[in-house]
């Protein structure tokens, strides 16, 4: 999205790291300075050793020679990666930019240029238009075909059950155990190669992984963003902690500026369950002992920001640079914590904790889950009387018991009627906030007003970013657009929808908080899906009233929605709830619930011809696409395993 620990233990010590290469890395130019990689940390130079000159010129000549050939190789190497990756990432698209004759046709492919100019891509001899953000006809095509009613495609509510069926989950299973036995996690090699121009090393550590005390002192973390972000790095620190044999302090969220509220963790998970259900793994306390809370950590350098730590950052970071403090200080408090621990390479056990934590640790406080268990009854229209793979382990067994309706003594007129109403509903995560509009840097139609407005937020909001594009060549919003890296409106939203088969009858819940540009702009998406509701329009004033101003029980409540749909639709498959709601999914969806990930690039490939192509053309070319990303997979290397867990740590496959 990486491990071990060393150094002052006991025999008796339930948690070995042996480090046999114990020499710290070199400064890498690659990484800006911190307090742990200083500009001038350089490796401690070799001892002289006299020789003669000859033997100094032949080292000299030979080291040279290495030196060449190696730049050399790296440079062959790196434009042959470089050339077959442009031309798969065009073919993989469907793009034909390479054409016999390039003196008969021009191609301009788009630059990455500044936004004042116009970027042209000349396909096939023919120029494609710029993008006006709007869809006018094919919003009129899309209400004809609605108007057909024509029957739903067998597969739009399913996945591909053969393979998602062999996945089950199994992060609740523990390796280790409190009796003392040792089981080795990871092993590194070791080995030096390389001259003074390119040194290279590779440490060998040994984890054991065993019932830990947290004796080496206590971490706190007060992690920034909105509640998905938070709930990352809460899963990320438990991690930490285990590694580190630390005392975990119960988590603090950060006051952000854009999320604006103050809600804790006790706000919004259990944070009992938490403690409880964590115990085997870390000890999990709710405060600092009261030797400890009179420290100024500040000054005493246990203060860790994410300046500090690298993104992605692996283990050995932790053991080499963290772990020194916490032994001098006996506490260290992570500050932002974004992103800060990779998912590749991981220790076995480390992993399935992080999972663990995801999965099974983190649940909601009973009033989101009453409140949510709600949503869920209303949207299933008070017919289906039964419960979802997942609806015990997110909402509770209480809450979820309430889904099951006794309609018994209602009279058999009544039953027929309710069960002919479908209690299948459709969830959208419209990830089109004001704040992914104006960081995308994408144009949606709103002339030169929507421009000042965006430039205003993000001065506000993104100074740095704001900066830059005054300063820097940024790709134009055209440019972005064709390279898939806007995010999808809502007018782009509905016409997928429709394309893929969803009748007009369809529930729509869309999650999402301040839609940019209000009730205008859903106004196709309401048009088209008039049974379409926001957890406003499902629960009354009273019901929203306790998590007024508070927008991360609020989003708590959109997780909740979209997690029990029995499909799922996103528009930004970047987005933390998105990708946190589509692992939960397949996590305890039981192979039943189809998650809807639309790849960007090659929809927008498909949209910019809106105003010349037929619709049953969209509307194949669309299900071609979106068919391809429900394929079963395990999850890629590097990936994160809230989002991708059918991968040997989380779940465990039958096959």
């Amino acid at each position: 999205m990486e491990h071990e620990r060393p150094d002052v233990e006991r025999p008796e010590s339930r948690d070995l790291l042996l480090p046999v290469c114990g020499v710290p890395p070199p400064y890498s130019p690659l990484l800006s300075p911190t307090r742990f990689f200083p500009l001038s940390g350089e490796p401690s130079p070799r001892q002289t050793i006299k020789r003669g000159k000859k033997n100094r010129l032949i080292r000299t000549w030979y080291e040279q020679r290495t030196a060449t050939t190696a730049i050399g190789v790296i440079v062959i190497l790196g434009v042959f990666f470089l050339v077959n990756w442009l031309m798969l990432s065009r073919l993989h698209e469907g793009r034909v930019w390479l054409r016999t004759g390039f003196a008969k046709n021009t191609y301009q492919i788009p630059k990455w240029v500044s936004s004042t100019q116009n970027v042209e891509v000349r396909r096939f001899g023919k120029s494609r238009r710029k993008h006006n953000g709007t869809y006018d006809r094919m919003l009129g095509l899309a209400a004809q075909a609605l108007l057909e009613n024509k029957r739903e495609p067998k597969e739009l509510w399913q996945e591909p059950k053969a393979q998602a069926l062999a996945w089950k989950p199994c992060a609740d299973q523990r390796s280790w155990s409190p009796d003392g036995r040792h089981s080795p996690s990871l092993f590194f090699f070791c080995f030096k190669t390389g001259s003074s121009l390119f040194p290279m090393e590779f440490s060998l550590f040994i984890y054991f992984s065993d019932f830990l005390d947290g004796e080496n002192g206590y971490i706190m973390v007060t992690a920034n963003g909105g509640i998905n972000q938070q709930r990352v790095a809460v899963c990320n620190i438990v991690v930490v902690a285990r590694l580190l044999n630390a005392s975990l302090v119960i988590p603090k969220f950060m006051l952000s500026d854009v999320w604006t509220d103050a809600s804790q963790f006790g706000d919004i998970y259990q944070e009992e369950h938490f403690i409880k259900y964590l115990s085997p793994d870390i000890r999990i306390v709710k405060e600092l002992p009261k030797e400890l809370q009179s420290l100024d950590l500040e000054a005493i350098g246990s203060v860790v920001t994410d300046v500090d730590v690298m993104k992605e950052a692996k283990p050995d970071f932790y053991m080499k640079h963290i772990l020194p403090i916490l032994h001098k200080n006996k506490v260290i408090h992570f500050v932002g914590f974004s992103n800060r621990l990779a998912f590749d390479p991981m220790p076995f056990d480390l992993q399935r904790l992080r999972c663990r934590c995801n999965f099974h640790a983190l649940n909601f406080v009973p009033r989101i889950q009453e409140t949510g268990a709600l949503i869920v009854k209303r949207l299933r229209n008070s017919s289906g009387s039964y419960l979802a793979p997942l609806d015990v382990h997110l909402l509770g067994p209480k809450s979820a018991s309430s889904l099951i309706l006794d309609n018994k003594s209602d009279p058999p007129a009544q039953k027929k009627a309710s069960s002919s109403i479908s209690s299948k509903y459709l969830a959208l995560h419209l990830r089109f906030e004001i704040d992914m509009v104006a960081h995308s840097l994408c144009y949606f139609g709103g002339g030169e007003r929507e421009q000042k407005e965006l430039d205003s937020y993000r001065q506000k909001h993104f100074p740095s970013l704001s900066t830059l594009t005054k300063t820097k060549k940024f790709p134009s919003p055209d440019a972005l657009r064709t390279e898939g890296l806007c995010p999808l409106t809502p007018e782009e939203a509905v016409l997928m929808l429709v394309a893929l088969g969803f009748n007009r009858e369809t529930r729509v819940f869309v999650a999402g908080a301040h839609i940019y540009g209000g009730n205008k702009r859903l106004a196709a998406l309401t048009s088209l899906y008039p049974n379409l509701v926001t957890k406003e329009k499902l629960l009354s004033p009273s019901e929203l009233q306790p998590f007024k101003n508070f927008s991360s029980q609020l989003a708590a409540l959109d997780f909740i929605g979209c997690a029990a749909a029995n499909a799922f639709a996103m528009t930004d498959s970047g987005s933390q709830l998105s990708s946190l709601v589509s692992g939960y999914r397949i996590y305890y969806g039981g192979g039943k619930m189809p998650t809807i990930r639309p790849n960007k690039r090659r929809l927008s490939d498909i949209l910019l011809k809106n105003n010349t192509i037929a619709w049953n053309v969209f509307e194949k070319r669309v299900r071609k696409a979106i068919r391809q990303t429900k394929h079963v997979f395990a999850r890629p290397t590097g990936r994160s395993v809230y989002r991708y867990p059918r991968c040997k740590e989380c779940m465990c496959n039958d096959q």
